[in-house]
């Protein structure tokens, strides 16, 4: 999905709207398409949405906020996870490796509004690597750990991972949404890829309990 940027407050309403609508039935190839052949999930008993998004995408920046709030309102039976691509760029790949290295530190969660308010309104430079690890330094993660984590084996491979299952996707841009493996979502703006998403969600809940019918 490809969106226009929007104010942050038209940005909420429109989550608001998303919210008010009824999940209804979507059509393949209009309101999604289909993930051909189907991925596997991390944990079958959850409905797994994934955001393949990069901190150095102004669209990503936008919707994270709407994304968390959003978010916040699932059923506990939905699992939402990010997947940093890169596109083959190094900044991109550097970033994708910050991502994955606070995860392991314990502070991907803490610092994710803060490393997009620096790169996209402070205009830090997050993708030096010694310019990223002195601002997370400062920012209360520590040193020795950050270092010896973000040039591991065990990073490079999160971040090779992700972009082979951005291929497997097919994504071409980001944010972008799927659901359960199967769907990739569609929608002109936030309001209506959440709307969409909701209605998927609807949908695979419903042929995990084998109440409806697949399509």
């Amino acid at each position: 999905m490809k969106f226009a940027r929007r104010s942050f407050v038209a940005a909420l309403f429109a989550l608001g709207a998303a919210m008010a609508l009824p999940a209804a039935a979507q059509v393949a190839g209009k309101d999604y398409t289909p993930i051909s052949p189907a991925q596997s999930t991390d944990d079958a008993g959850k409905i797994e949405v994934l955001e393949f998004f990069s901190y150095g995408c102004p669209h990503c920046n936008d919707f994270n906020p709407i994304l968390a709030a959003w978010v916040a309102k699932q059923q506990g039976d939905v699992v939402v996870r990010k997947v940093p691509v890169t596109f083959g760029r190094a900044a991109w790949t550097n970033i994708a490796k910050l991502f994955y290295t606070l995860e392991v530190t314990g502070d991907a969660a803490r610092l994710e509004n803060d490393i997009f308010k620096a790169i996209h309104a402070e205009r830090a430079n997050l993708f030096d690597e010694k310019a990223m690890q002195e601002w997370v330094v400062k920012k209360g993660v520590d040193a020795k750990k950050f270092a010896e984590t973000y040039n591991s084996f065990g990073v490079n491979s999160k971040v090779k991972r992700a972009d082979q299952m951005a291929q497997a996707y097919k994504i071409s841009g980001v944010p972008a949404l799927a659901v359960e493996g199967k769907y990739l979502v569609g929608g002109k703006d936030f309001n209506e890829a959440l709307a969409i998403t909701e209605s998927l969600i609807s949908k695979a809940r419903s042929e995990k309990s084998g109440k409806g019918a697949k399509k």
